[in-house]
Order: structure tokens, then C-alpha cells, then sequence
């Protein structure tokens, strides 16, 4: 945030301004262009670091697995910790945005780097009165070892039934054999000669030849969750889909009073806003409420959330594609086919449903498979399960440029107009809603 702040407040870091006269432009130079990308890697990185860490690090203050209430404590927790970054995001797109544009960016980056000064500053010195894990290796090395290992002792047999001590253990560990479920990994942690495979302090003499139960039940657990983990995917599809509702908002009224109307780009905002209200509703009103009247604790279950995500994101791209059917034809009634920019008389609040529904869905979705993955990987593999769900997002917005490019050019050809033109009113954007959607049923059938 600094190197950015740096761009903005040191003259000779940036190009020059515009002749506004000529219309001329300087383009960047090298430097001034490494110093702008080097400042958004440095961001990428730690973001990479804190996004899935401070997650797990937090659940790890409060996971006490012998409480019985422990399954709720967790459930609140995520919920909570998605609810402050939804509205962090809020204050982000609306404050800091507005502070910017008021103020310039030489305020305007100087802010957030100065909050993340602070935020550094706290996170040091509450650093005494946090409950840390050690870290004892890296998990994907030991994933690699165990699929390198089990290849290699792939003609192994297995042991006698209770054979316990053919398994090599951790030293004091609970995990005296593998489970039966993919049961090929197993061959990885079968020791072959205990003189020439165990070391004298108890440890493998080589991890590349032998691996411990502990390690091939991890890979087991996060195999196991890759299925669900995928089924995210498609829903964080139709969450990346930024840039239609931005130009369908564009082309309608925007305005709440004759003086004031929404920026295009800020409609997205229902979809955070959406997200925090209901995990604050669900967690102090729905839940007390419902074990109140129950007289016993009440719970959704984390499957059952996650289905009703992923249905609820199925009838956003529905309701995406009949509002937006309904804007296309009033364009066209309107005889704006050549003019994508006009504004037809339609206000731009019919594209609220959809921000909300979406963001219901990332509030049952998201905060669920979060809640799913940590309960069902080890504790070694705390960070990792935080990790999966913005894993997926990022695997979406690859896709979702993927599932644009080939809807591109399938309905392109023969010099026809592209369903997701930049002309909105020739294309057919409602289609390419109608396509996702189908996706998304197909996807939940999955789940």
C-alpha cells in the first residue's frame, strides 16, 4: 500500500498529465510501470497470506472440539467473520472510493495504507494473547510424497488385517492405520524393512520412500471434499458476473430522486449488503427465535445450507434473464438497437433481486462450505481449508471468461451479432443468463 501511496505522491513515479489541449498523453516509462505492478503484487501476496490464514487463525482462538456447542460456536464465527468483510468491502467501494474522489488519490491511497499500518500495529501487540499452532512441514510437500510413495509400493501388498505396526505413526500419535476409503494410498505409509525405512528417533529414514498414516489420511480428507468444493465453482461464476449488470444499469434509470441516481457500477453493492444483513439476521433473530420456540437448540445443517445456496443462485440467473429481457425489449420499443447507451424507461432497482438473491446464496454457500471444510480436514490443515473457498473463486473468474469466449464465438459465427456483444440491445445477454442458469440446475443436480 505504501508503493502505491508512492505512486500517487511522488511526481517522477507516474507519467505527466495530459495536454488537454492537444490531446496528448506520455505513456509510462518501465520503471514507473514496475513500480505500480510490483505494489499490486506485493498487495496480491499478502492479501494471499491473510485472507485464508486470518479465517483459520480465528476459528482456532474459539475451536474447542469436546464442547457440544462447539458445531455452533463455529457457525456463528464464520458467519460473523464474512459479515465484517462484506461490510469492510462496503466501506471500501463507498467510503474510500468517495475520499478519492473528493480528495484525490495522494489522500485517497494514503488512507488504506495507514489503516494497514495500524492494522499491523494491533495484530503485533495482541500477539501475546493468541492460541498458535506450530507448523511442522509443508502440507503439499507431504501430498506430493504420499502420491510419489504410493506409486512406487503401487506391487506392495497390503498387511494382515490389525497389522498396525506394518503402518509407520508419528511418534504419540492416535492414527495407528489408515482407513479403507482410498485405499491405494495406503500402499504410501506400508513399512517394508523397519532396519532400513525407520531412522533411530522414530522418523522415516527417507519421506520420499515412506510416509507417515497421518500424512495419507490428510490427502484422503482433501480429496474427499473436492467434490463439493466443486460445486462452488458455478455459483462463484454467476458472482464474477460484474460487468453486464454494470451496462444494463447503465442503459436504465437510475435515479431515486430527480437529483440523485446510483452509479452504474455501484449496484453490486446489494449483493454485500444482502450478505451481511442475512448472516446478522440469521445468527441473532432466525436461530434464537426458532430454539425458543423448538425449546431445544436449532441449527441448519452445513449440507443443507450449501443446497440452498446453490438453488438460490440457480434462481438469480433465472430472474437475471427475465429482467433483463424485459430491458431488451423495451430498448427495442424504444428504438434504441443502435444505441446501447441510451436509457430506456425502466429503473435500474429491477436488477436489485438478483444482487440480493445472489447474495443470499454466498451467505449460505460460501460461509457453509468454509464452515464444511474445516470441520471435515484435520486441524494441520486449518489454513488450507479456509483457503478452498477463495481458491474456487479465483478458478471461477478464470472460467467465467472461458464461458464468455466460447459463447462468443459459437454465436458469432456466420456474421451473426454475439450474444454478449458490447452493444447490449443487439446482443442477447438474457441467453447468455439463460445459459448459466442451466449450468447452475445442472450443478445442483450434482451436488
Amino acid at each position: 500500500m505504501i508503493l502505491l501511496w508512492l505512486t500517487a505522491m511522488v511526481p517522477q513515479s507516474k507519467p505527466p498529465p495530459c495536454d488537454l489541449m492537444t490531446q496528448t498523453c506520455s505513456s509510462p516509462t518501465s520503471a514507473q510501470m514496475t513500480l505500480l505492478f510490483f505494489s499490486f503484487v506485493l498487495i496480491s501476496l499478502g492479501a494471499g497470506g491473510v485472507r485464508p490464514c486470518s479465517l483459520a487463525f480465528g476459528a482456532d482462538q474459539l475451536d474447542r472440539r469436546d464442547n457440544p456447542k462447539n458445531v455452533r460456536v463455529l457457525e456463528s464465527f464464520f458467519g460473523w467473520y464474512y459479515a465484517s468483510a462484506a461490510i469492510s468491502v462496503l466501506i471500501a467501494l463507498t467510503g474510500i472510493v468517495y475520499i478519492q474522489d473528493q480528495f484525490g488519490y495522494r489522500v485517497g491511497f494514503g488512507v488504506p495504507a495507514i489503516l494497514m499500518l495500524l492494522s499491523a500495529l494491533v495484530f503485533f501487540l495482541a500477539s501475546p494473547f493468541y492460541l498458535k499452532q506450530q507448523a511442522s512441514k509443508s502440507l503439499l510437500t507431504g501430498f506430493v510424497q504420499v502420491i510419489i510413495v504410493s506409486y512406487k509400493n503401487r506391487n506392495l501388498t497390503f498387511p494382515l488385517p490389525n497389522s498396525t505396526a506394518s503402518y509407520h505413526q508419528k511418534r504419540d500419535s492416535n492414527v495407528v492405520a489408515p482407513t479403507d476409503k482410498l485405499r491405494f494410498l495406503n500402499k504410501a505409509c506400508i513399512i517394508k524393512n523397519p532396519e532400513q525405512d525407520i531412522a533411530l528417533d522414530g522418523s522415516a529414514a527417507n519421506p520420499w520412500s515412506l510416509c507417515t498414516v497421518e500424512q495419507v489420511e490428510e490427502l484422503k480428507a482433501l480429496i474427499k471434499v473436492l467434490p463439493l468444493w466443486s460445486t462452488g465453482i458455478i455459483m462463484s461464476i454467476n458472482l464474477s458476473q460484474n460487468s453486464f449488470p454494470v451496462l444494463q444499469a447503465s442503459s436504465m434509470d437510475r435515479h431515486l430522486t430527480k437529483k440523485f441516481q446510483i452509479p452504474a457500477g455501484s449496484y453490486g453493492m446489494f449483493n454485500i449488503i444482502s450478505l451481511a444483513l442475512w448472516v446478522i439476521f440469521y445468527d441473532r433473530a432466525i436461530l434464537p427465535i426458532a430454539s425458543k420456540i423448538k425449546g431445544k437448540p436449532v441449527r441448519i445443517g452445513v449440507k443443507l445450507r450449501m443446497g440452498i445456496g446453490l438453488f438460490l443462485t440457480c434462481i438469480a440467473m433465472v430472474v437475471s434473464a427475465i429482467v433483463e429481457n424485459a430491458r431488451r425489449k423495451e430498448a427495442l420499443r424504444s428504438g434504441f438497437q443502435n444505441n446501447p447507451t441510451a436509457v430506456v424507461k425502466m429503473s435500474a432497482m429491477w436488477l436489485v433481486p438478483q444482487f440480493c438473491l445472489n447474495g443470499f446464496a454466498e451467505a449460505f454457500t460460501a460461509i457453509g462450505q468454509t464452515e464444511f471444510f474445516y470441520s471435515e480436514l484435520p486441524k494441520s490443515m486449518s489454513s488450507i481449508a479456509a483457503a478452498l473457498f477463495g481458491l474456487g473463486l479465483a478458478v471461477a473468474n478464470v472460467l467465467a471468461s472461458v464461458v464468455v469466449s466460447i459463447i462468443d464465438d459459437i454465436t458469432s459465427k456466420g456474421g451473426k451479432e454475439s450474444w454478449v456483444s458490447s452493444n447490449i440491445n443487439k446482443g442477447r445477454i438474457d441467453n447468455y443468463y439463460w445459459v448459466l442458469a442451466i449450468l447452475s440446475f445442472i450443478n445442483l443436480f450434482y451436488y
